[in-house]
């Protein structure tokens, strides 16, 4: 990132960086996307799975969350033809390509936590 200051302005090549963080921040809009996108990484669900799963989000939230998702083109959803009508939710090929972002937020915050848990047993 080019994170120069000119006369005192931000660079054009920061402004882009940033604009593509917000870019990314809109499409992954809270908490609940980014934990819907983790769970489908380790395959295909169910809507029923996914509100277990996913600890406390609501049905209408979840069902909201899950168009959203497939509106910006990162999970598919497929009906099945059973009885009851069985509906799952799977990662797109491009959603997919979140992984290695999801897997630094992860760590980072995995190691986030147990620096707080130290600082705190430090007291």
């Amino acid at each position: 990132m080019g994170d120069k200051l000119e006369n005192g302005k931000l660079s054009d090549d920061c402004k882009r960086h940033f604009k593509a963080i917000n870019d990314t921040l809109y499409i992954l809009n809270g908490k609940w996307s980014v934990l819907i996108i983790a769970c489908l990484a380790s395959g295909k669900k169910r809507y029923l799975e996914l509100q277990r799963i996913v600890e406390g989000i609501g049905p209408k939230m979840l069902s909201k969350e899950l168009n959203r998702l497939e509106l910006n083109g990162l999970i598919t959803r497929s009906v099945l033809q059973t009885r009851p009508v069985t509906v799952e939710y799977e990662l797109t090929e491009y959603a997919r390509s979140l992984k290695p972002l999801m897997d630094e937020m992860g760590t980072w915050g995995k190691q986030h936590r147990e620096k707080v848990i130290k600082e705190m047993a430090a007291r």
